[in-house]
């Protein structure tokens, strides 16, 4: 009986807001007012809400109400307003603000200064993350809200992520991840003239299967091996104490580089790498032919299968290409060590394609961008397209149960490293 109480007040509640809504609605239509867009209903109604909320804040600052005799003769009291405009999910809004003789009154709804109310920062930065350009951010504002936002106030606002990025870059991490991919994407930079920057990707995957990209940096030219070194003894400063295998595009000198830092970490290049590296050897009409002849080398069940299957390769095609043939005999060592593990390992790791997809989204957004001005600006575009890669949630569930199953086999294989490093 209780719950029957209960339940009345709030169906009668209910039924009274839904009348109110109706008599609003009715009333705009009546007045010709349109319910959104410049002085329209729902514009009117937040400048409503807003300057009733901050009147009651400055009654709740002086202690007494509006027009109460108390506020005669007693002190700090009420001094007009002050009109302000600010930006709001539905389009700018101008509101009066109330003062107060001592100017003490510090609102908390809409701050002093504050242009811009819950929404619309958030709106900028993911707007900048897709790689729209300032200028596009401003224009697209103006024509959907009629919004005039500049491009100087929208630098200002993706500014405020370098504290975050700072703060992310900085964090520690896991003291071992059974696998770390390596890349690079070039950026164009303005420093005098515009030219091609390298900007640096680590991304690992952890003992639960996650995702995380373990950081970004900018790169002053090539991508050298040297560079990279910098970057792995970073990530040992901020805990990686082991790393299982790490997975690159065959650069020169890198195995060394991340011997010096991890040891026991094993190197592998990337397949598909190495694919797109011998087809710049080929000409276009042979692509298929070659792809077809190399499955066999990177698919066979033992180092001594694909070196078999090689010594064929080279007997077809090795006087046609023989670069093709020097470029897999200088990369053989790096190629050949997932082959010694089992499918689940070699599904996961013969190729970038993991990090080629986060790539492939930091692309996206820096090319609408044409070049940077300066380094950090490019950074700030790249971290933000990282930032919004998963805005769902749904992509870190298909990644742990992609990665699920090679979790087991990555400990088995590495004699327990995995699950030591977790203890």
């Amino acid at each position: 009986m209780a719950d029957d109480d209960q339940a009345e007040p709030s169906l009668e509640s209910a039924a009274v807001e839904q009348k109110l809504i109706d008599q609003l609605v009715e009333q705009a239509r009546s007045k010709g007012l349109q319910l959104t867009g410049d002085g329209g209903l729902l514009q009117q109604l937040t400048k409503t809400v807003l300057e009733s909320a901050l009147e009651g804040e400055i009654t709740d600052h002086l202690g007494y109400d509006k027009h109460d005799p108390a506020g005669k003769d007693g002190g700090n009291s009420r001094n007009g307003t002050r009109s302000k405009k600010v930006l709001t999910d539905i389009g700018p809004v101008e509101i009066d603000v109330p003062r107060d003789r001592e100017g003490s009154f510090e609102p908390a709804i809409v701050k002093k200064r504050q242009r811009r109310l819950t929404g619309v920062d958030e709106m900028v930065l993911s707007l900048s993350a897709k790689g729209l350009t300032h200028g596009e951010i401003s224009s697209h504002l103006a024509e959907v809200y009629g919004a005039d936002v500049s491009k100087t106030t929208i630098t200002a606002i993706t500014d405020k992520v370098m504290d975050g990025m700072t703060e992310w870059q900085n964090r520690p991490l896991d003291r071992v991840y059974p696998v770390v991919f390596i890349d690079a994407i070039n950026v164009k930079i303005r420093d005098g003239q515009v030219a091609n920057r390298p900007i640096y990707v680590a991304l690992a995957v952890t003992a639960e299967g996650h995702r995380d990209i373990l950081g970004l940096w900018a790169g002053d030219g090539g991508e050298g091996a040297k560079h990279w070194l910098r970057v792995l003894s970073e990530l040992k400063n901020r805990g990686v104490e082991d790393v299982l295998m790490l997975v690159c595009d065959g650069l020169k000198g890198l195995p060394d580089a991340v011997g010096e830092v991890w040891p026991r970490t094993v190197v592998q290049t990337c397949v598909v790498h190495l694919l797109r590296a011998s087809f710049r050897y080929a000409a276009r009409q042979d692509w298929g032919k070659i792809a077809k002849a190399l499955k066999p080398v990177y698919t066979a069940p033992s180092e001594d299968a694909a070196t078999t299957r090689f010594l064929e390769f080279a007997e077809v095609w090795g006087k046609k290409y023989p670069a093709i043939v020097r470029l897999w005999e200088s990369s053989w060592a790096e190629f050949t060590p997932f082959l010694q593990f089992d499918a689940e390992i070699r599904r996961i790791v013969c190729t970038t394609n993991s990090i080629e997809s986060v790539n492939a989204r930091i692309r996206k957004a820096v090319r609408a961008r044409g070049h940077f001005p300066t380094e950090q600006a490019a950074l700030k575009c790249v971290y933000m397209a990282v930032m919004s890669l998963d805005p769902t949630g749904s992509g870190r569930k298909r990644w742990t149960m992609r990665w699920k199953g090679a979790m087991n086999a990555f400990d088995l294989a590495f004699d327990g490293r995995l699950t030591a490093g977790q203890l």
